[in-house]
């Protein structure tokens, strides 16, 4: 079996197992399970974080270095998907050169990470140093489990990590963030006579990552959503809100959401919706062409949220920013800040809204935190923002970065491109950890990651092994020299 075929296997039976983040400890014990098998020291935390240290074969340098990547992956599914991230295996199939799944994530993001990292380390006619295989866990929903690494368990000079998304380019930065909860209480009361209840849904908008594609100025389903609220509010003043829920993941752009509500005016909810999905479909006019629109009456709930918890909701879902906020004034086309409202709904008689804020620059950080914070509380509402993660700030004369330019050079004969990004990424958190560990990120191109459309370019597999087994070379003829 080739070593490019290796990864394949190895990511097929990855994806046998179910590994949505918060989810991913049977993917750990998997890990430590193999590491033991090999006789590799194996060490597995408490977040279930795993770091496998892999014998040089055939290459000896004076440091290990560092494979990582992240177990989890974000779970989103078509809306007529029947597939349970708990239980089911992700369905894998290969067309015109990409790797895709049925209906759901493919979860290349970050799954084919740790099939490379494993497939170099079992080969065995592949030569390398002494590796490092650091697995974290938790990555999907605010870098968990980097955050609980500990700082005396890598003895690794260099650090690749395998999580970006365009083979051809190398990460050497990337902003940090954090995440916002907002609860805001609502009061209910007891069912109106002579009053409908109704479902709106706005479904299968492209979404994507929340740093990675937040420039492309994706639409968010729950901004629709709360749009078609605040407009019925302004048409008639018998609306009550029964629920509202959207989006999945704080690194998600929201591709779907659903509100219930009560009304007497049933053609005002039908023509008021119609006319509003018809703006959207104007505003988004070639980009959204399988957005869709349902209105359905429901069985009615035995009680409403009342008209002034209804405006509040309405209210802040339209204040709330969502999308680019500033761009970086020194990197042409690199978003500096940008805010995600995330994930929405009502539990417990509360609204509960989950934001993610990102930037490169912290003092940016903390006032676009601040200004969500503030429309929170001028509702009334209770805000918790994260402590967040920094940013991983660029080294563009490390001798990692210059090694991995002439490796690339060498295998493809051409460079390849360097940039800096919006989206948060694990290196920060490690680099704040180990200083003197010098890193660059790099990955096969994986398109739409974080919705069902995600896919990931077959051949940019080989592409990837061949560079990194270039520079293990380029690497140890330095260290031999010194």
């Amino acid at each position: 079996m080739s070593l490019n075929e290796s990864v394949l296997s190895i990511f097929r039976e990855i994806n046998q197992i179910p590994r949505c983040s918060g989810d991913d400890q049977r993917l750990s014990d998997w890990l430590v399970e193999l590491g033991k098998r090999h006789n590799w020291e194996t060490i597995q935390d408490k977040a279930f974080n795993v770091l496998l240290k892999v014998p040089a074969k055939n290459l000896t340098t004076s440091h290990p270095v560092i494979l990582q990547g992240h177990i989890d992956m974000v779970g989103v599914k078509e809306p007529d998907s029947q597939h349970d991230f708990t239980k089911d295996p992700i369905e894998m199939y290969e067309e015109d050169g990409w790797l895709k799944a049925k209906g759901t994530t493919l979860g290349a993001d970050n799954g084919i990470a740790i099939a490379i990292a494993l497939a170099i380390a079992l080969d065995k006619t592949t030569t390398h140093p002494p590796l490092e295989l650091l697995f974290t866990a938790d990555e999907e929903r605010g870098l968990n489990g980097a955050n609980a690494l500990q700082s005396n368990i890598l003895t690794g000079k260099y650090l690749l990590n395998i999580d970006s998304e365009d083979e051809g380019i190398f990460t050497i930065g990337c902003a940090g963030g954090r995440t916002t909860h907002i609860e805001l209480p609502l009061k209910l009361e007891k069912k109106h006579q002579n009053i409908q209840q109704y479902e709106i849904n706005i479904s299968k908008l492209s979404g994507g990552h929340s740093g990675i594609q937040i420039v492309e100025q994706k639409p968010n389903a729950i901004q629709f959503v709360a749009r078609i609220l605040n407009k019925l509010l302004q048409m008639t003043e018998n609306i009550y809100l029964v629920s509202i829920n959207g989006g999945v993941a704080h690194n998600a752009i929201p591709s779907g959401a659903t509100a219930r509500f009560a009304c007497s005016d049933e053609t005002a909810i039908e023509n008021i919706c119609r006319d509003m999905f018809t703006l959207f479909e104007k505003e988004y006019r070639g980009t959204e062409p399988d957005m869709l629109l349902s209105i359905e009456r429901t069985t009615p709930a035995t009680a409403y949220f009342d008209k002034e918890s209804t405006a509040k909701v309405a209210h802040i879902l339209n204040a709330l920013p969502h999308g680019v906020f500033r761009m970086n004034t020194q990197m042409e086309h690199l978003v500096e800040t940008s805010n995600n409202l995330a994930q929405v709904s009502t539990e417990n008689e509360k609204l509960h809204i989950l934001l993610s804020q990102r930037s490169s620059i912290a003092s940016q950080l903390d006032f676009i935190t601040q200004k969500i914070e503030a429309i929170a509380k001028l509702t009334g509402a209770d805000v918790f923002s994260g402590t967040g993660y920094p940013a991983w700030e660029p080294d563009w004369e490390s001798e990692l970065l210059q090694k991995s330019i002439l490796s690339y050079k060498n295998a493809f004969d051409i460079e390849p491109k360097i940039e800096v990004i919006h989206a948060g990424l694990e290196c920060g958190i490690i680099k704040s950890k180990y200083p003197d560990v010098q890193m660059i990120s790099f990955g096969p191109t994986i398109i739409a990651p974080h919705t069902p459309k995600e896919r990931l370019k077959i051949a940019d597999i080989e592409k990837i092994t061949k560079f990194m087994l270039e520079l293990f070379k380029n690497l140890s003829i330095k260290e031999n020299r010194q």
